[in-house]
């Protein structure tokens, strides 16, 4: 399936990588010897050079991922994560995301360059034009304190739901 590159996207091809540039950021892509990139009008073409297993792999990853890459730099992607628990709190301070999550300091989460944090109330959110650094930016937060399955306390995902267990059965001795 060809990509259909939007206005105000400028895609380059060279024998080091792809160059992707946008309104949102600039990306690069590793080329692979296996896989042929070609430009036609508004539309990229990503193809396998022969039949080989190793660029049949290589040709639905590549061509994924240059279409993660003209999607990120014109629209961009979010993850949003939700803070659960009495004084749980979240702040965002310049390039730094603070969490007060139960323990005895606040958490201070700094953010690689290219993503941005926004904080609203309980609801933090995640965005970038990298789908892979802003997933993985979210996932390291989300480690710092997961969603325990008694109460439900702990930063989840929006569209997560957390698997709840019963507690104590209060039976006899």
């Amino acid at each position: 399936m060809p990509i259909s590159i939007p206005g105000g996207v400028d895609l380059k091809i060279a024998e080091s990588g792809i160059e992707v540039k946008g309104p949102k950021g600039v990306l690069t892509l590793a080329n692979h010897p296996a896989i042929a990139v070609s430009v036609d009008n508004n539309t990229v073409s990503v193809n396998p050079v022969d039949d080989s297993r190793i660029a049949r792999q290589q040709h639905g990853l590549r061509r994924t991922l240059l279409a993660n890459a003209v999607t990120g730099v014109t629209s961009g992607f979010e993850k949003t994560l939700e803070v659960i628990g009495v004084g749980y709190k979240v702040n965002v301070q310049g390039n730094t995301v603070v969490l007060n999550v139960g323990f005895s300091h606040p958490v201070n989460f700094a953010l690689p360059a290219g993503i941005q944090a926004k904080a609203e109330g309980s609801k933090l959110t995640i965005s970038g034009c990298d789908k892979q650094a802003v997933g993985e930016v979210a996932a390291q937060i989300r480690r710092v304190r997961p969603p325990e399955p008694y109460k439900g306390k702990g930063i989840k995902y929006t569209d997560e739901t957390i698997r709840r267990k019963a507690g104590k059965s209060g039976g006899k001795k």
